[in-house]
Parts: C-alpha cells; sequence; structure tokens
C-alpha cells in the first residue's frame, strides 16, 4: 500500500507547492548532458550515430516492399507508379515510393534516447514500453474487448502478431505482442542488412548469473538494427537500450515493472529496450475504402499511410495508468485532446493546450500547383539551410518541383499546419516533423525544457539551428537524403478515397439531380473561395503588385482583404459556379486555398493561431519563412471568462500569429468530427463506411446549425460552446522516485516525520475547473527585459496570494463548489498573464449561417443540398 500525503495550500506547505510547481510539474528538470559531446565550436550536442562514427551514408533507405498490400496495392503496379512520377524512370520511380513509405512507416531516426527519457521524466504519464505490454496488470492490449488496443487507445495493431500470453524470455520478461509463425520476418529488423548503432552497452556481455529468472534472457544485449524491431502497433519500433548494462541487467525485474509503483516509479530505472516512434505512428490509420472487417485485427490491405490518426486516443495513451487516469490533473490535460487530435508542441511546449487534428495527407500535386501561385514566401537567416527540391537530381528533374524554389531566397511552399507556420519549403517542413518527435533530441531539447518549454532556471526557448544538425546529427543528414522520397511516395499515392468507391458507398450518395445542382451552386458561393484549388483568375488588383504570389509577409492583411472582398461579388461567384459544374472539377482539386485566415473573420478558438514556436528567436525559428515572421496583427478578438461567461477584447500579436490554414475538404465524408480540434461532432470508433457517415451526419450538421453543437456545463449559452473543464476532482501526482534527490531534500520539512512519502499529492483541483486555464499560464514573460521579467513575476506572485488567502477561509473537506470559487477569485489575474486565454473550443466557422453578418444564412434546403455534394468530395 503506497504511502501518500496530500499537498494542500496551505501557508505552510507553499513552498513546497511552488518548488513542485516550478520543478517538476511536467519533467522540468533540464536534460542532462555530457559536455565531452559537444561540438566545440557550436556547443551543440552530437547524437549517437555521430559518437559511434556511424555516417548517414550507412543509414540508408530501406527498398524492402513489405507493406506492398498498403495504399490500395499501387507499389505492385509498376507502371501506375512510374505515370504519378513521370520525371523517374519506371524502377527509379518505384524505389522512391517504397523507400518513401518505409521510411513514413518504420524509420525512427534515433528518437527512442527522446521517448526513453520522457519515460523516466514525466512523472510516471508516459511509458510506451507499457503501452505496446499486455500484462494482466494493466487491463488493456491487444484482443481485450472494451480495453481491446484499438477499441481503447485507438492504436494501429501491426498484422502478423498476436497478444501475449506471458512474459518473453528474449525480450527480457516484458509481454508484448508474439509475431505469429506462419509470418515471413519483419525485413527492418534485419540487423546484418540494417546494422544499427553500437553504442554503450549494446553488443556487450550483460554477466548473468544462474538465477531460474534469467532463464531464456539474452546473455548478450543485441545491437539490433537501425529500425529496430517491430512491436505489434504500427508506428513503434523496439531498440535495445544502450543504458542496459550488466548492472542494470542485474536490478531488472519485469513482474515488478508491471506491478510495483515503488520499482518502476523511478527515474533512474533503466529498461531493457527503448521505444522509437515513426511518422506512421500519428498517420497510418484504417482505408476509408477498404476498412478492416476486425479493426483490432486489420490486413495490410486495410490500412492507409495518409489518412491520420483519426481514432488516437491521447490522455490513454500517454496516462498509461488506467486505474487512477480521472482524478489525476494530467490526464485531465491529457483528455482535453479529444479523439484524432494530439498537440505537437507538447514536448517543444509553448505553454499553450493546443491539440490539433492528426493531418490527412491528400491531393499532393495539386497542393504544389497552388503553392506556385500563392504560396510565395521569402527565407531569412536560418531558413535558408532548408533542403529544397531542386538540392536532389532526381527531384530536380521534375518541372513542377523545381518551381517551388527560385535562388537565392524564395520558396514557393505547400503548408501544412495549421497555423500555416511550415514556410520554408514542402521539404523543410517534412524535415522539421522527424525533430518535433525526437531526431537529434540530444541537441534540439538542450534549447528548451521538454514539456516546460521557458522556464526560470533555463531562460528563453532559443532555435534549434539546421546548420548545427548538419554537424551533430548523423541521423538529421540520413533523414534530408530520405524526404524526397517520403515527398515522391505521396505525390504519387495521396488520393482521394471518394464515398462511391467504399464498399456500400452508392447507398449514401442519394440525392436529386437537382439537389446536387443546388448543393454545387451553394458551394460555389459560400465555401470555394477557402475550400477550392481551382477558382477563376483573379483581377490584377488581387493579385499583382505587393500582392503577387499571395502576398505573404508584412502587407499580408490587405492583400487578403482584397481578395475576400472579391469573393464577395457576384463576378467571383457566377464564374465559380460554373467552374463547379465542369466534370473535371475535383481532378487535381486539393479543396482548400491555403491562404491564412485572419481568425477574426473564422472566430474559431485561437489558441492554435497564437502558437509561438516558429516565431522568430523561437525553437522552430529555422524552419519558417522570413514572410511568416512578418505577418501583421489581425486586431482584435472575443474570449469569454470561464467563470461567468463575460466578454473581453485579446489584442492578437504580430509576428505570425493569428491565421489558420482552411482544411482541405477532400474525402470529408471519412474526416468527421469538425474543426481543427475535433469538437464540432460525436466522435465514433468505428472505422466502416457506416461509423463514419453516423459521424459525418451530425458533424456536418452541427456545422452548418451551431445551435446544435454542445453548450458549456457550467455558463450554458452565456458563452459560445463549450469549455474543457476537470471532469471529477484531481491532483497532479508525483511519485517520489521521480523527484530530483535535491528537492526531496527540500521537500522532507513539509512532510509527516520528515520522510518522503512513495507519493505526493498537488490539490484538490475541483471537478469544473478550464484545464487550459492553468495549462495555458505562462511560466515566464515572453518579453525577456529586466522590467518585463519582474513584473510577470509580481503577476504570478499576486495570484498566489489571492489562492492562499481565500483557501485559509476555506473550512476542511470543502466541496467543489467553494474550491472553484476560490480559484474563481484568480481567474482575471491568470488571464492577463495566459498566452492564450480563449477556452471556448468548438466556436467559429459560421459561414452559411445566420451568426455569420457579411452575407444571410442558407436556408435549410440549401444547407441539406450542400451536404449533399459535400458526400462526393
Amino acid at each position: 500500500m503506497l504511502k501518500e500525503v496530500h499537498v494542500s495550500l496551505t501557508p505552510r506547505t507553499l513552498t513546497a507547492v511552488t518548488v513542485v510547481m516550478c520543478l517538476t510539474l511536467a519533467a522540468c528538470k533540464p536534460r542532462p548532458t555530457d559536455t565531452t559531446n559537444r561540438d566545440q565550436a557550436t556547443g551543440a550536442i552530437r547524437d549517437e550515430a555521430s559518437l559511434a562514427g556511424r555516417k548517414a551514408s550507412t543509414l540508408k533507405g530501406a527498398d524492402d516492399d513489405y507493406f506492398a498490400d498498403m495504399d490500395r496495392g499501387m507499389s505492385r503496379d509498376i507502371n501506375q507508379v512510374a505515370a504519378a512520377l513521370p520525371f523517374l524512370s519506371p524502377q527509379d520511380a518505384l524505389r522512391a515510393f517504397v523507400v518513401g513509405r518505409n521510411n513514413w512507416v518504420v524509420w525512427t531516426a534515433g528518437n527512442d534516447t527522446l521517448w526513453d527519457f520522457l519515460a523516466n521524466n514525466s512523472v510516471g504519464a508516459l511509458d510506451f514500453i507499457k503501452t505496446l505490454s499486455s500484462h494482466p496488470s494493466l487491463g488493456y492490449g491487444r484482443n481485450k474487448g472494451d480495453y481491446g488496443r484499438w477499441k481503447y487507445l485507438g492504436l494501429v495493431n501491426e498484422p502478423c502478431f498476436e497478444p501475449a500470453t506471458r512474459g518473453d524470455p528474449a525480450h527480457f520478461g516484458l509481454w508484448l505482442d508474439q509475431r505469429q509463425v506462419s509470418c515471413l520476418p519483419d525485413p527492418y529488423a534485419d540487423g546484418t542488412k540494417y546494422p544499427g548503432v553500437k553504442i554503450g552497452a549494446r553488443g556487450a556481455d550483460l554477466q548473468l548469473s544462474n538465477d531460474p529468472k534469467h532463464a531464456g534472457w539474452p546473455r548478450t544485449l543485441p545491437v539490433g538494427s537501425y529500425y529496430g524491431e517491430p512491436t505489434g502497433v504500427v508506428g513503434l519500433r523496439l531498440f535495445p537500450n544502450p543504458k542496459f548494462d550488466a548492472a542494470a541487467a542485474a536490478k531488472w525485474d519485469p513482474e515488478r515493472f508491471y506491478t510495483d509503483p515503488s520499482y518502476y516509479q523511478d527515474k533512474n530505472l533503466v529498461r531493457p529496450y527503448r521505444v522509437g516512434m515513426s511518422c506512421g505512428f500519428c498517420h497510418v490509420g484504417p482505408s476509408p475504402i477498404n476498412p478492416p472487417a476486425d479493426p483490432e485485427n486489420p490486413k495490410w490491405e486495410n490500412l492507409s499511410s495518409n489518412p491520420g490518426a483519426q481514432y488516437f486516443w491521447v490522455d490513454r495513451i500517454f496516462y498509461f495508468d488506467r486505474k487512477s487516469q480521472e482524478s489525476s490533473f494530467v490526464f485531465q490535460l491529457f483528455h482535453t485532446s479529444l479523439p484524432g487530435t494530439l498537440d505537437t508542441s507538447l514536448v517543444s511546449s509553448d505553454n499553450i493546450n493546443n491539440p490539433r487534428t492528426m493531418n490527412a495527407i491528400y491531393s499532393l500535386v495539386a497542393r504544389a500547383q497552388q503553392a506556385t501561385k500563392y504560396g510565395k514566401e521569402k527565407l531569412a537567416g536560418g531558413g535558408l539551410n532548408n533542403k529544397q527540391f531542386n538540392d536532389y537530381p532526381a527531384t530536380a528533374k521534375s518541372q513542377l518541383l523545381a518551381s517551388l524554389f527560385q535562388k537565392p531566397d524564395v520558396t514557393f511552399t505547400p503548408r501544412v499546419l495549421k497555423d500555416g507556420a511550415d514556410s520554408v519549403g514542402a521539404l523543410g517542413a517534412l524535415n522539421r516533423v522527424y525533430i518535433n518527435i525526437g531526431l537529434a533530441s540530444d541537441e534540439w531539447t538542450r534549447h528548451f525544457m521538454p514539456l516546460i518549454g521557458p522556464s526560470q532556471k533555463q531562460g528563453p526557448v532559443s532555435p534549434v539551428r539546421i546548420a548545427d544538425l548538419q554537424q551533430v546529427s548523423e541521423y538529421w543528414n540520413a533523414n534530408t537524403e530520405q524526404t524526397p522520397s517520403v515527398a515522391a511516395f505521396f505525390l504519387a499515392s495521396a488520393k482521394p478515397d471518394y464515398l462511391k468507391d467504399a464498399p456500400g458507398g452508392m447507398a449514401y450518395l442519394n440525392a436529386s439531380a437537382q439537389q446536387l445542382d443546388r448543393g454545387k451552386d451553394v458551394f460555389a458561393e459560400r465555401c470555394a473561395r477557402c475550400h477550392s484549388t481551382k477558382i477563376p483568375d483573379l483581377p490584377a488588383s488581387v493579385t499583382g503588385g505587393e500582392c503577387e504570389g499571395g502576398g505573404n509577409g508584412a502587407q499580408y492583411l490587405r492583400c487578403w482583404d482584397k481578395y475576400w472582398a472579391h469573393t464577395l461579388t457576384n463576378e467571383f461567384k457566377t464564374a465559380m459556379k460554373a467552374m463547379v459544374k465542369q466534370p473535371d472539377f475535383l481532378q487535381d482539386n486539393f479543396l482548400s486555398s491555403e491562404r491564412r485566415i485572419p481568425v477574426t473573420l473564422l472566430e474559431t478558438n485561437a489558441c492554435s493561431p497564437l502558437a509561438t514556436n516558429a516565431v522568430a528567436d523561437n525553437i522552430w525559428d529555422n524552419f519558417s519563412s522570413q514572410s511568416y515572421k512578418e505577418l501583421p496583427s489581425v486586431g482584435e478578438i472575443t474570449v469569454y471568462n470561464p467563470v461567468d461567461g463575460a466578454p473581453m477584447k485579446y489584442a492578437m500579436p504580430s509576428g505570425g500569429r493569428g491565421y489558420t490554414r482552411p482544411a482541405s475538404l477532400v474525402s470529408l465524408w471519412s474526416t468527421a468530427p469538425y474543426l481543427l480540434n475535433n469538437s464540432v461532432g460525436p466522435f465514433v470508433g468505428d472505422p466502416s463506411v457506416a461509423g463514419r457517415m453516423k459521424s459525418f451526419d451530425e458533424s456536418i450538421r452541427q456545422m452548418l446549425w451551431p445551435e446544435r453543437r454542445r453548450k458549456d456545463d457550467l455558463l450554458g449559452n452565456k458563452v459560445p460552446g463549450y469549455i474543457q473543464r476537470t471532469t471529477t476532482r484531481s491532483w497532479i501526482r508525483i511519485a517520489s522516485g521521480y523527484l530530483p534527490d535535491r528537492l526531496q531534500v527540500l521537500l522532507k520539512p513539509f512532510t509527516p516525520g520528515g520522510q518522503m512519502p512513495a507519493l505526493l499529492e498537488l490539490g484538490p483541483i475541483p471537478a469544473g475547473t478550464p484545464v487550459s486555464l492553468l495549462a495555458n499560464m505562462a511560466l515566464i514573460s515572453d518579453d525577456r527585459t529586466l522590467g518585463a521579467r519582474v513584473d510577470h513575476q509580481v503577476q504570478l506572485a499576486a495570484i498566489a496570494a489571492v489562492l492562499l488567502k481565500d483557501l485559509k477561509s476555506l473550512p476542511s473537506g470543502a466541496s467543489d463548489e467553494q474550491l472553484r470559487s476560490v480559484f474563481n477569485n484568480a481567474v482575471p489575474r491568470m488571464m492577463q498573464i495566459s498566452k492564450c486565454p480563449d477556452y471556448v473550443v468548438n466556436r467559429g466557422h459560421y459561414f452559411g449561417t445566420s451568426l455569420f453578418k457579411p452575407e444571410p444564412g442558407l436556408s435549410d434546403a440549401d444547407k441539406e443540398a450542400l451536404i449533399s455534394f459535400l458526400k462526393t468530395l
């Protein structure tokens, strides 16, 4: 039985609470580094491949076509692949396709170092080895009914595996999925063909004793493959932990790892394996047009590389302990990520709780064509070091791809991120994704505190520099050689999934020709200006002069206003209606303008357009254009006090923030719920056509009839939607084993008998507390001048003083309502230092409704006609 101490907010424990919140809430100690691993000129830290003497040339992309059945089986037809990539010979086209897909699905680029670090420094929340396991103590795993890995976690189970029934001696007793004997070996796990990085204990004798518990264990820690081993979950790969030496092996106890918190809640625990993550973890999903009969056990032909992990439950995946989830505030924070969404700045935190949908990747040719017209971006500084297609002989043969860059500093870029920040070219955007999930993590986490971002101790976030990565990371260099193949793979494979091609799909396409024609007219008049690659030719007054190439930069808002005003004219709408009715309208149409839409017009939640990671001098500075950094402020938005619903004005900053890229409507029928955070419409965890259409039918009607959207549990119609609040009374729990030794010494005077308990609990945080009210508070001032820093600390102190005064007045055993009243008194001050004080998640995008003032709302009949057309996209 664990001993627990409930750390309440009283005068005696205020110091302890402050220390705990500032130093341990989310792994807030700086990542330790070995100074001998630094580059002498820059101080950048070398990755394991570099330290082991491996060159990028020894980490080549695999050309095994093990996934041939995926993605419509396209790689089985060399002529089809060659037709999609005409700038390459048929054989080269096929190889690029295969190498690109392998990169996407199994290449982790050494990021197992990051995920292992987080396993020991996320105060007990994240442990991917537990996520992969089927030990009875966990209560979930492959084929466990309501707690099956697919149904409960939303992870894609890898074909050819079955659940563990016991600890596997070959994997040091871990309960990992077992490969079916009837299946061929995973070719990427071949350490002879793809020799792993030999470093640390890899390849060393573990000096195991003759103790029976070691029976069947490997006597030597494997070196393995640089692709790792399959785990039974698509996108997660297993690597021997180079820190698992003889001493660690002697201490390893697989049963205690699953059952004894005093053992596994230890920051110094060395697991025998690390888990690496590929891009496929967040992007491979069930094919909309060939869904699996049993989602828990799909076949490769049922999986596609591009729809996104639409069924992914971040809260359950990133907080493994099912028994204590809901009463943990960390879980409540993850719980704000609705199924199919993830905060991509979770590790590289900008102090904004910002879950967004996993991007579906469709119609890249159309996107590239669109970029040549409106995606012109100016590069400067470190952004000039991004690779462009022109740097690679194969892709430079493509007239389209080669036209996306003009020397020395102009790129025409399709944007992927919701805020349009990835603006340095398609390859730069791709390469940044790999860093964000852990490539070269020893170097890039040097620039901030993982999960915390800026801190009083470490200071502000600084940019990770591409020039440094080129010097210290052979994984980076190997990755940049492979991403052109990833681009080629998606150029060829990312085709729309039409409802008409899905099993039983035609039964849902039952509109009359008259209704469908009316739907096309409505789309042309109200939707196409933001949701069509194909639009009528624009007048020179809209596209010329400072607005050439989209007008991206300091003048963007003026150029946007000209474009928007023109789309409201009869001239535009009449021409657009004729275009939508052309038989080839959907061909090579990405169904997005990819322009940056001001959030003042969208009225959607502002946290995504307020993201700061790509602004000047922040962590992704080298991966955003100078044009992005010069974007002007969009003006003021209205936000709402989460206590009484009172509206207030908030001035949006400039420098890149304030805009949202319109989502593509390609395969819209298969991607519900809607908005950039999946907050509009019901989640249906069934990937069948019927399941997707059930979600589509309700979600699209909530979009067009906003009054049907969910209302806030406490404020009702006082705010335009709902606020994500804690679902029950919760605590910030920190096992003392995760605390730095020095901090344990500081805390002992505040603990019963001066002894550290096994578990500290900070709270209670009452049910109904707005999660982002706490999660979005800036830990330090973005303005690093002395005056601003002091002022920020004064404001934090004022918040603490208010909380302390009010808490002292509460009786013991106070109710949630009484506890909320304490938090409520501090809300105005908390909003003042919030990096995003917008807490209503499902508001906005009122186009076509009576809430959009520039145009009259559509009739119910017109809305239904529009829905009929949207089903065909």
